[in-house]
């Protein structure tokens, strides 16, 4: 196995490290894996979702080589590294048949492998989260994919997608009751939000392939009571217009495929700001004659409701209490409509509550001076004492990305404030000043963490001169 550096921002010992293993990339295939690992990184790390924290990560890629190229369907691992699979041909979860494999070559790597990624050498959708994060090299689904799953990972976050069942941490509340969890995020004022009203009339996975003969028909019943709704989907293996019609009380709604997706999967999304009348409705999915049927796949169905805008506020931004159905029909709250990738794939950008726990997350594995190093001032004898800290604030590369963001630095002599050295990196110690225990106290202060409990933004340091 051999490492490659991606994009490294300090040492391992003080950064939380992303590791790729490819899977299905044989020995000739090695550039292409190391330029699939590198397009994912630059994606996670300096595009959005994880560029707020970049400073805090270090992205690597580590070869070895398949005896097959691409993973397995049907259930069936080819020869490859960590034996990726999909358990039938529909895109969607991709398994490893070698997990003892790839937890050896992560811990291989020691302090550099936090989080192991097993790219799969496969250019359509799917992936899992877990103990490894599996994505593929789908440019349209693989990076995607893979900041969805290192949600779960990192975060310790649930799904906020309708028809799941795993609905927990920081983006999820079972009730609106005080202490509510992201009350300081909220867009109102007060401890509680309101109830976002809407509901879900029909929620299916039917992952079938489509055909000629019939259209795929889903029924449902409409209260009648809400304003506006939409009709939600996802399909693979239809890349024009005319291969599909989709049909509401049997008119046409208008799907058009997005232009540059080929055959893999993708998710739709339909508005029709009228209301649904009282009784039941049929959504159909109509295959057309130039289709192909063997890869034409209906995976995801779904028709959401919703009040009107003085009783759901869908503006982008509004942190609120928006509810989510299970699989079960069970109701939790999210806290927005469609701003999460948490909720939708498509998103770029977590949450302001999922990015304030990815924040603390990743504070937890490190501290926020690199290192703390001492030098004779020439001619002099002074010693000057100088802090190395985590590049956030002003110490960015990019130093207007997060506005207020800013360190706060006290140093303190024998408990006493040293006002002259206020928010300096560096302090500077005369013999006359004798001898002691001199304290400096870091805080960060970033307008992406509004409330810290267990104090993950703050790092003391005492020193013994």
């Amino acid at each position: 196995m051999t490492l490659h550096p991606l994009f490294v921002s300090g040492g391992a010992a003080n950064r939380v490290g992303f590791v790729f293993f490819g899977d299905g990339y044989t020995e000739s295939e090695k550039d292409v894996f190391l330029s699939d690992a590198t397009r994912l990184a630059r994606d996670l790390s300096t595009n959005q979702t994880f560029a707020s924290v970049g400073p805090l990560l270090n992205f690597y890629a580590a070869f070895s080589p398949s005896i097959e190229s691409g993973i397995g369907v049907g259930g069936v691992p080819k020869d490859t590294v960590y034996g990726l699979y999909r358990d039938g041909t529909e895109l969607r979860a991709i398994y490893t048949s070698k997990p003892d494999v790839a937890k050896a070559s992560c811990d291989s790597l020691g302090e550099m492998c936090d989080y192991p990624i097993l790219l799969g050498n496969d250019p359509l959708y799917g992936g899992l989260g877990g103990p490894y994060s599996i994505t593929t090299a789908s440019v349209l689904n693989g990076a995607l994919v893979l900041r969805h799953e290192l949600g779960h990972s990192i975060i310790s976050v649930g799904e906020e997608y309708d028809g799941g069942y795993a609905y927990y941490g920081p983006n999820s509340s079972p009730n609106l009751t005080a202490p509510f969890k992201w009350s300081h995020w909220l867009s109102t004022t007060g401890d509680t939000p309101r109830h976002e009203r809407a509901i879900m009339p029909l929620q299916a996975y039917p992952w079938t392939m489509l055909n000629h003969t019939l259209p795929f028909r889903a029924r449902f019943t409409s209260a009648g009571t809400y304003s506006r709704h939409l009709v939600r989907f996802s399909l693979s293996g239809l890349p024009l217009k005319d291969h599909l019609r989709v049909t509401l009380d049997d008119a046409d709604i208008g799907w058009t495929p997005r232009e540059d997706v080929g055959i893999d999967r993708w998710h739709y999304d339909i508005r029709r700001p009228e209301p649904l009348q009282a009784g039941e409705h049929e959504v159909a999915f109509w295959l057309g004659h130039d289709a192909d049927e063997k890869i034409a796949q209906l995976c995801s169905v779904e028709i959401l409701e919703y009040g009107n805008e003085d009783e759901f506020d869908a503006t982008p931004g509004v942190i609120s209490a928006f509810p989510t159905f299970s699989l079960d029909n069970l109701t939790t709250y999210r806290p927005t409509n469609e701003q999460c990738l948490m909720r939708l794939t498509t998103q770029s950008e977590f949450c302001k509550p999922c990015l304030e726990g990815l924040w603390l997350s990743l504070l937890t594995r490190i501290d926020l001076i690199d290192a703390l190093r001492f030098r004779r001032i020439e001619h002099s004898s002074h010693l000057m004492a100088e802090l190395e800290l985590v590049p956030l604030g002003k110490l960015r590369r990019n130093q207007s990305m997060l506005e207020g963001e800013t360190y706060e630095i006290t140093w303190r002599k024998g408990g006493n404030v040293i006002p002259s050295a206020s928010n300096s990196t560096s302090l500077d110690f005369s013999p006359s000043d004798g001898d002691g225990v001199y304290e400096v106290d870091v805080v960060l202060h970033t307008p992406e963490v509004r409330r810290d409990i267990e104090g993950h933004v703050y790092l003391d340091l005492n020193v013994v001169l």
